[in-house]
């Protein structure tokens, strides 16, 4: 096994919940080592949202993905005691990464103004809900609060203006949120190597949920009338929209206007000289008359089941999707080859999401279990600092580590 790019790299995660944890286990797969630091009970709020899997550790299985890999410290920063040995792991960090919202980072000495002083070469990462500055600045946000609600993600993604805006999945927004902040860390890191200096840098829900709705909110400050897509029965192209098969299932199209692709996917039916039909004999006719179209099209997929749909698709090379579901992944033969799931190596029967991008030559840490309990490397974590066992029972007895 060759050296890993973050090898000897060490991260404080002192963040809770998704997004601020999430781009620390980026780093870990890539030799990172991450000590979580949690409140002393209870731990991180995120180990008790969800429900856990049948006969699998009392985790909410968010937390046990976002959290592999990493040391948990259990440790109470409100007592003077705690920040000092927060300050002791600072001086020997590489990263610091935290989403509490400011005014806590002020009671707790977490603050970027609170640490500088100990770590020149430290990288202090923020997350916040709606950015570092303006009214909302120490807001609290959760990913479907300010990434999906206040980006207009939730206005735009249904089926008409008639619709009832639908609800984000759980840590639909943050995942790809941490994506931003890892960039933001290894921006940072590259920074360093360049001047040997660390830096303040952060990303937000808020700033990440505007990049991922830019198409829309672009041509809003273009000046353009930006609507919810209209139902897919009334839809502007027959060929860009989703069909349900006779199983049930439903898959959706991406055709391109050409001419040819036209000829190529009209081919994948026996549809009777239906689509022969002067309506529909260029793109501008097959959009002008879209909605005959797509009832067309809703008969004759319903003729077959998605595997038949799947097989003449391909077969064609027509540019389409299938409409996955969530219980179909564990067993979706691309995604296994790809190796876009890897399983626990302290419990191979339970696989988890690899991190979405790879480098040539590296190979990733087999992914670890999230930490059962609050503190669960506590004395580990503090004898490699130079805690003494003396030390580390008083610390215990004052309820400082946990």
């Amino acid at each position: 096994m060759g050296e890993r790019i973050f090898d000897g790299l060490k991260v404080i995660d002192c963040a809770s919940f998704i997004a601020g944890p999430a781009a620390a286990t980026v780093m870990s797969d890539f030799g990172a080592e991450v000590v979580k630091i949690e409140p002393p009970g209870m731990g991180d709020p995120y180990r008790r949202r969800g429900t856990p899997a049948p006969g699998r550790p009392p985790l909410n299985p968010g937390f046990f993905f976002d959290a592999r890999n990493k040391k948990s410290l259990a440790l109470d920063l409100r007592q003077e005691a705690g920040r000092a040995v927060l300050h002791r792991l600072v001086e020997a960090a590489d990263v610091f990464i935290t989403n509490y919202p400011p005014p806590a980072r002020g009671r707790l000495g977490i603050r970027y103004e609170d640490l500088k002083h100990l770590n020149e070469r430290l990288i202090y990462t923020s997350f916040t809900g709606y950015g570092e500055s303006g009214p909302e600045a120490n807001k609290p946000g959760f990913d479907a609060t300010a990434w999906w609600a206040r980006t207009g993600l939730m206005d735009l993604v249904r089926s008409g203006e008639q619709v009832t805006p639908a609800r984000s999945l759980p840590g639909m927004g943050d995942h790809p949120s941490a994506m931003g902040t890892y960039a933001a860390i290894v921006t940072a890191l590259y920074q360093r190597e360049k001047t040997g200096k660390g830096n303040y840098v952060g990303s937000s829900l808020l700033a990440n949920g505007l990049w991922a709705n830019a198409c829309s909110v672009q041509a809003a400050l273009c000046g353009d009338t930006v609507r919810p897509q209209p139902p897919r029965e009334e839809a502007l192209s027959a060929l860009r929209v989703h069909y349900q098969c006779k199983d049930g299932r439903w898959l959706l199209l991406s055709i391109a206007a050409d001419e040819w692709r036209w000829a190529k996917f009209k081919a994948c039916f026996d549809h009777g000289g239906e689509l022969d039909d002067p309506r529909f004999s260029t793109d501008p006719e097959r959009n002008k008359h879209a909605h005959a179209l797509v009832a067309i099209f809703d008969r004759l997929f319903a003729r077959h089941d998605l595997a038949h749909w799947r097989r003449v698709l391909d077969q064609a090379g027509i540019i389409f999707g299938i409409v996955g579901r969530v219980e179909d992944i564990r067993d979706d033969e691309q995604v296994l080859a790809a190796g876009f799931l890897k399983p626990y190596v302290d419990d191979p029967a339970l696989w988890t999401i690899d991190s979405p991008f790879f480098l040539a030559g590296q190979d990733k840490v087999p992914p670890r279990a999230a930490p059962r309990t609050p503190g669960e490397h506590s004395d580990e974590v503090l004898r490699q600092y130079g805690y003494s066992a003396g030390e580390i029972a008083e610390m215990r007895a004052a309820g400082v580590v946990a």
